[in-house]
């Protein structure tokens, strides 16, 4: 198994990135990551002092995928997250939902222990471990995207469901996919409408294979219970709307069924859900269940 240390990193998915690693299809690599604060802060004192905006939301990489060619697919099966023993959390005036609530910039400190987040003496969150920042280099047509903004690359989705156990499905636009992966949460809700999650560095295992059975133009995820289509858009009404038409579209390829039936299933079984809502693009899901889509021998990879 390869390893990567958090000191190699980008702060813009993009096509023109050196690779720092470069593994075949089906390889294990170990990554680790600093917070998306680039671990600057150490204490609430003094915090912002010194603080360089500009070094936010890193991801670990990039890694070149061998065998990765434009219109494949890089399967990345999110094997374990571990993280550190303190997480941030920053809420700030005129940031995320209720910004123009709040006046200057406030920082707290949560420790992580037994699989806990103490958020103050009378709670303990339990944790909900997972990955904020993940993708690969969008096309040259494209551009640069920064690692804090989403696209159908990946990047900054914030979907609670890219956790241990599941196994993501990303678009290749360029030679070697030029994956990474950042912005460890301890805990997060949907939304995540403060703007942070329980902000931590950590580690992550995946195993990247590339698949050339699939062609895909936004991210999808399996897990042992759902799958799921994730979309990224302008408003969040346009990214539920492209999440669910993306749901719609796939089920038609693959399931006996009209579109009329399609959306008829999806309304009864269905959920359409909120990932984030406060980075330059707002990132949906649609859910649906394993064991419906099952009934209909749904494979994702035939």
């Amino acid at each position: 198994m390869k390893k990567l240390k958090s000191d190699e990193y980008f702060f813009s998915f993009s096509a023109s990135n050196e690779p720092v690693l470069t593994v075949n299809s089906g390889s294990v690599v170990e990554i680790e990551t600093m917070d998306c604060f680039s671990n600057q802060i150490k204490d609430i004192s003094n915090a912002f002092e010194k603080f360089d905006w500009s070094k936010v939301n890193p991801a670990t990489g990039p890694i070149y995928v061998e065998e990765a060619e434009p219109l494949d697919t890089l399967k990345v099966e999110i094997l374990d997250i571990s993280v550190s023993k303190m997480g941030i959390m920053v809420s700030g005036e005129d940031e995320g939902v209720l910004g123009h609530l709040l006046k200057g910039l406030k920082v707290k400190m949560i420790p992580i222990k037994d699989d806990l987040a103490v958020f103050d003496e009378k709670l303990s969150i339990p944790l909900n471990k997972m990955i904020g920042v993940i993708g690969v280099a969008p096309s040259l047509e494209k551009g640069d995207v920064m690692c804090g903004s989403p696209g159908s690359h990946g990047g900054n989705m914030d979907n609670l469901m890219i956790t241990s156990g599941a196994t993501l499905f990303l678009p290749i636009f360029v030679k070697g996919a030029l994956f990474g992966l950042g912005d460890l949460h301890a805990a997060m809700g949907d939304g995540e409408i403060g703007v942070t999650g329980v902000e931590v560095s950590g580690s992550v295992k995946v195993r990247l294979e590339v698949v050339k059975k699939i062609k895909i133009d936004d991210p999808l995820l399996l897990n042992d219970r759902n799958f799921t289509t994730i979309a990224s858009s302008e408003t969040i009404d346009a990214a539920i709307s492209k999440a669910t038409e993306n749901m719609a579209a796939m089920l038609k390829d693959k399931l006996p069924l009209s579109m009329h039936e399609i959306a008829m299933l999806l309304s009864a079984v269905g959920h359409a859900q909120v990932c984030q809502v406060v980075d330059p693009l707002k990132t949906a899901r649609f859910v649906m269940p394993m064991d419906v889509l099952k009934a209909y021998d749904f494979e994702l990879i035939d």
